[in-house]
């Protein structure tokens, strides 16, 4: 499935040198640590209890289809770049670039607002002077720095051993939801709700820009489901694992999402949830009530755990893409390299490493830390879900042209219609969100600014990678024999 220009084992679809080193459970850990965010909690309950009432939508017009869209695509198309692979065989190699390309861009961009995130919450790890830190670029350029080269490293060193970062920030993911749940659930038992939460509360105002930009962030929230195919060639009968990891962890994912933003209103008035620390602020605060003092430090310590397992599982998955690409001589050849004792795209992803380290000291330098954290989130919203827009339009595209060739791998439930309707609702939601994502945050000093920085960040985006892709084919075109 891959460009015909490839050599070896790529004209089959396999990427020569690289080991199958997940299973199902592997990818379970993965999903759980790359979709789950205590950050999106904490900013979706910034909102009030209407975020529930969000979530719920969210789950079911992007989520669902998300879920259904990628199982029945990997299993068409189950190699090593998954989306790109998709996009390219539904509307051709242009397309397919600026989809691989805009993904792996808009995770540039979100890489650093998790690691400013992780930054931010390891201050509560020490004494409250340390929390006064929060705003410096000098530490919060050093910590973040550290966390992206050590997790990038061991990456270059295998997927055997990358694997366990992911796995540990899963596990660790999995005990701070529980945390969270119990947690909320012992104040709201001992002392009631400090949020207030009634049906009327529960009722999104739709006329809110607030609520328009914290839907788009929900959505964002729950995106991560096509990060096991583009390690496709990496997982052990593929196909199946991801159709079941996806089916086990969307179970978790859901509740975590759902149960702990009512945890987190129960704990803390909405105004009091701060967008990087609401977690373990909303945890110590429970413990000071309780009689647990150190309830605040032990979620802030996991939550620095699972923020570590999540930027693996984000490093991991996204530095396949550079790879993939380089592979098909659209970017420079020497990123398709494999390393011949790790059988890691070593070079792919220090070459990623040197680019996210760029737009890091980029977004910490002339503005405020959280200013350039909503900036960031906002761009990764607008280009994620403009590449899902693509993936979503792929799969009714691709059954219709295999008419009935390949019907055993159709996995979405009630048949053709369902095929368009499903991917259809997908497709508007992550439309919506890549719109909203660009309304500037109420307060910002700067609107237009914002609107423009923005903006004009997507496009040019694309703009860079049509003149990439002209460049790669001309490459192509002058080493075909």
């Amino acid at each position: 499935m891959l460009a015909a220009t490839m050599g070896g084992d790529q004209q089959t679809g396999h990427a020569a040198g690289l080991q199958r080193a997940l299973g199902t459970f592997d990818l379970v850990l993965l999903y759980v640590a790359a979709i789950i965010g205590p950050r999106w909690l904490s900013t979706a309950a910034q909102y009030g209890p209407a975020s529930v009432t969000l979530w719920i939508i969210a789950l079911l017009v992007f989520f669902v289809p998300s879920a259904l869209t990628v199982q029945e695509l990997s299993s068409r198309i189950p190699h090593e770049g998954g989306l790109h692979l998709w996009t390219r065989a539904a509307f051709g190699e242009v397309h397919g670039f600026l989809a691989g390309w805009a993904y792996w861009l808009s995770n540039l961009v979100f890489f650093p607002s998790l690691l400013l995130f992780a930054s931010g919450v390891a201050l509560h790890l020490g004494p409250r002077s340390w929390l006064g830190l929060a705003e410096s670029p000098l530490y919060n350029g050093v910590v973040c720095l550290a966390l992206l080269w050590a997790v990038t490293l061991v990456n270059v060193f295998g997927l055997k051993n990358a694997k366990w970062v992911q796995n540990i920030g899963g596990l660790g993911t999995l005990v701070v939801t529980v945390q969270v749940l119990l947690g909320g659930a012992l104040a709201w038992w001992q002392f009631g709700s400090a949020t207030p939460i009634s049906a009327a509360t529960l009722v999104p105002d739709w006329s809110a820009p607030a609520t328009m930009s914290t839907f788009a962030i929900v959505i964002l929230a729950f995106v991560g489901f096509e990060l096991g195919p583009l390690l496709g060639d990496e997982i052990r009968n593929s196909a199946r694992s991801i159709r079941r990891a996806i089916y086990l962890s969307s179970l978790i994912i859901a509740l975590t999402y759902v149960a702990g933003t009512i945890a987190l209103l129960v704990a803390l008035p909405s105004a009091q949830i701060g967008a990087i620390s609401g977690v373990p602020e909303a945890m110590q605060a429970i413990g000071q009530r309780s009689g647990i003092p150190q309830f605040g430090t032990i979620a802030a310590t996991l939550i620095v755990i699972t923020s570590i397992g999540g930027l693996g599982a984000w490093v991991t998955g996204t530095g396949r893409l550079p790879f993939v690409l380089g592979l098909g001589r659209y970017l420079p050849p020497r990123l398709g390299a494999v390393h011949p004792r790790y059988g890691s795209p070593h070079v792919a992803l220090l070459w990623q490493a040197v680019a996210i380290s760029l737009v890091l000291l980029a977004a910490i330098s002339g503005s405020t830390i959280h200013e350039a954290y909503i900036l960031l989130i906002d761009m990764t919203v607008a280009l994620n879900c403009a590449v899902w827009i693509y993936i979503f339009a792929a799969l009714p595209v691709l059954r219709r042209r295999a008419a009935g060739a390949d019907a055993g791998i159709a996995l979405m439930p009630g048949g053709t219609l369902a095929s368009y309707l499903v991917p259809g609702l997908g497709a508007i939601a992550a439309a919506f969100a890549t719109v909203v994502s660009m309304i500037p945050p109420e307060g910002s000093a700067h609107p237009a600014l914002f609107l423009a920085k923005g903006i004009g960040g997507c496009a040019l985006v694309f703009a860079v990678g049509l003149v990439l892709y002209r460049l790669g084919r001309r490459r192509v075109l002058t080493s075909a024999p």
